[in-house]
Formats: C-alpha cells, structure tokens, sequence
C-alpha cells in the first residue's frame, strides 16, 4: 500500500524523474523499468489514492445540483435558477471565453455560503475539502489596511500557483462586504477575457464572492411585492440585479467599492439571495433536525420559529437571522 501511495503522489505531482534516488545507475534503471511497467498496467487505479486535477476527482455532476437547490436551498428560486444555468453553462464548456464569476448578496443566513458548498460539491469529489477549493475571509486574510499591498502581491501569487497547478481551481471570498476597497482589483486581469497571462490560463476558474452588501436592496424589493399582494414566486432576477450592482459598486464600505470587476463587466452574475419567510424558517429547523439524525418534528421547530425576530413587526413576515442560527438554537427546544 506504500508503494501505491507514493507512486500516486509521484504521479499527480508529474515529478517522477525527480523522485528517484540515482543510487547507482542499473538500480535506477530498474526501478525505473518496475515503475513504468506497474503505471503501464495500473495508472487508472492510482488516480483513485490521491487527489489530482483530473476526472476522477473533478467533474461536475449537474443532476447533483438541480437535487440540492431543490431539496436543500429554502426560499431562493432565483438564486438556485441563475446558479444551475450558470455553473452548468459554463462547466459544460470546453472552451470558457473568461473564468466564471459569481457574486452572492442578501442578507447573513440567507444561504449564500451553503450554496457556495453545493455548488464545490457538484464539481470536486472532496467538495469544501478539495485541495483545489480556496476559501478567503476577509477579515482573518486580510485584516489590516496598512499591509494592503503586501495582501495584493500576496493574493496575485496564490491564485496564479494554483491555477497553474490546476485550471479547473474555485476561489470563494467571503466577507466581500468588509475587504478593504482597492484588494480585489488586484485579480482582476485573472478574470478577463485574456488566453493566457505568463503562460497561465485562468479561463477554466470559477470565482465566487459572498456579500452581504446589497442586502438592503433585495430585502426592499421583496417588501414591496408582498406589499402589493404579489407572489414572492413573482421576483425574478431583472427586478434585482441592476440595482444591486449598482448599490455595491457605490457602496464605500465595500469590497466592490468603485471595482474595475464591475465597471468592466468580469461579474458574470449578481446573484440576490432573498430574505427568508417563517416557512422556510421552519423548513431550515425540520432539515437541521434531520442532520442531527433526529426524526423533523414540526411542533419543536415551530416554537422555535415563534421566538425569532421578524419584521415588519407586527405582520412578521421576513427573518431577520434567516437560517444561520438554527442549528444551535434548536438545542435548546429538543
């Protein structure tokens, strides 16, 4: 099991000349020969131990995500619609034009980080855990504005060494809302429409931006239809995404404040994720039940839900947490 172990490291890592100790040369050349042979036979099977930029461990399985966007992802049609369309045109193309790139807004508990989960789920075997996943939070990467240019210099490496090391790479930052204005800039040449930078082609990328700017927009947009009587069903993506790209492009307290990624059109989609109804709190605390391998009681989740904040205040409709604090306020009523 060793040996198969260290010949799939050797053969992800395309260093297997490299590897071999030349003790002496007709040892070497055994070894060699033994190696080659074993590769000849079983090269297939190696890929399986370790993980590798190839399609054992990335490929992208849009049955997967339709499932979860339906059954997991609570209140966000238009979010889950421009998702699939998105993530399956672009990974259904051999030949992208410029990187994916998504931006996620609403409110926090809204979903948007889940989502980012389900969608590195439906393209890495590994998901979240994948080598080829990078996640970025501003506020423990990027902390201080006085070392802004080192984070620049910093953040242009990190992407280019693992796109090199594999195009098919996903970067998700979250915390967009509290990036120092100015750092993201710095990728934006990776997001462009260039066949290759230094040798390096990013076209094959996919990165995704968590935001809870804009938040207010998308809240005020679904207050006024429920105002007027309309079906949430009713909101689609055109009554959204103008007007939140301009709010954060505008927003100084953003990380996409006055950006070259939106002044120059790299965002492929501004992506509204709408504030959360009292059903779909209830059916956030039912699935959190069934994580915890409970059996989902209605009655349990719906005194839960009672005790929650809502606005507007005396209708209460739309959640204010949403459903990021389910999972630990449940304890308390099972």
């Amino acid at each position: 099991m060793r040996l198969t172990w260290s010949l799939a490291l050797l053969l992800c890592s395309g260093m297997m000349t490299g590897a071999i100790e030349p003790i002496s040369t007709g040892l070497a050349m055994g070894i060699a020969a033994a190696v080659t042979g074993f590769l000849a036979r079983y090269q297939n099977v190696l890929y399986y131990f370790q993980e590798c930029c190839r399609p054992e461990w990335i490929s992208y399985n849009r049955t997967g995500l339709e499932e979860d966007l339906r059954t997991k992802l609570f209140g966000q049609h238009v979010a889950a619609r421009v998702i699939l369309k998105a993530v399956t045109g672009f990974m259904n193309n051999e030949n992208p034009r410029k990187p994916l790139v998504l931006s996620l807004h609403g409110w926090t508990g809204t979903g948007k980080n889940y989502v980012s989960q389900l969608i590195a789920e439906s393209v890495y075997r590994k998901g979240m855990t994948s080598g080829f996943v990078h996640l970025f939070t501003a506020t423990a990467h990027f902390p201080h504005e006085m070392h802004l240019e080192l984070y620049k210099s910093q953040l242009q490496q990190w992407i280019k060494g693992n796109v090199t090391n594999c195009p098919r790479s996903m970067f998700i930052f979250d915390e967009m809302d509290k990036m120092h204005p100015g750092l993201i800039d710095s990728i934006k040449p990776y997001l462009d429409f260039y066949e290759q930078l230094d040798g390096v082609s990013y076209r094959k990328a996919i990165f995704i931006f968590l935001s809870n700017a804009g938040g207010e927009n998308i809240v005020q947009v679904a207050l006024d239809f429920w105002t007027a009587g309309r079906e949430r069903e009713e909101i689609e993506l055109k009554h959204l995404e103008t007007a939140l790209s301009l709010s954060v492009f505008n927003n100084k307290n953003s990380g996409f404040w006055h950006t070259s990624l939106i002044d120059k059109n790299l965002v492929d989609f501004f992506v509204p994720f709408l504030p959360l109804e009292y059903k779909h709190v209830v059916q956030c605390g039912l699935a959190e039940m069934a994580t915890k391998g409970l059996t989902p009681d209605e009655e349990v989740v719906d005194r839960m839900a009672r005790d929650l904040s809502f606005f507007p205040k005396e209708e209460r409709v739309f959640s204010r947490q949403g459903c990021k604090i389910i999972s630990s306020r449940l304890d308390f009523y099972i």
